[in-house]
């Protein structure tokens, strides 16, 4: 079973605009791997940090911890502007995840 994390800019996106590309990415990746049963891991982050932290590292690092259980990591169009993507491309890559990138 391959696990997938989606890796998006989501900066002034709605909840629907974030889901839609979200399927769209689900749906090309299973079609790449037409074999495998693929699970997608969710990673919208849903607390809220701490008052006494930076929110946007704090954000970086709950993600990462997804990424970390990831085979596959895709990279949602604009994920190239997108300090936090950038991040978490840096590390799938680092560390040798099937990376996919969208332009």
């Amino acid at each position: 079973m391959m696990k997938l994390f989606i890796s998006q800019p989501m900066k002034g996106k709605t909840k629907i605009e974030i889901e839609e590309v979200r399927a769209q990415a689900f749906k090309e990746v299973k079609e790449m791997f037409p074999r495998e049963k693929m699970v997608l891991i969710d990673s919208i982050i849903k607390q809220d940090p701490p008052n006494d932290v930076n929110r946007d590292i704090w954000y970086l690092g709950q993600s990462i911890l997804l990424l970390a259980k990831a085979d596959v990591a895709y990279f949602a169009k604009g994920w190239r502007d997108a300090k936090g993507c950038i991040e978490e491309n840096l590390c799938a890559s680092s560390y040798n995840l099937i990376t996919i990138e969208t332009n």
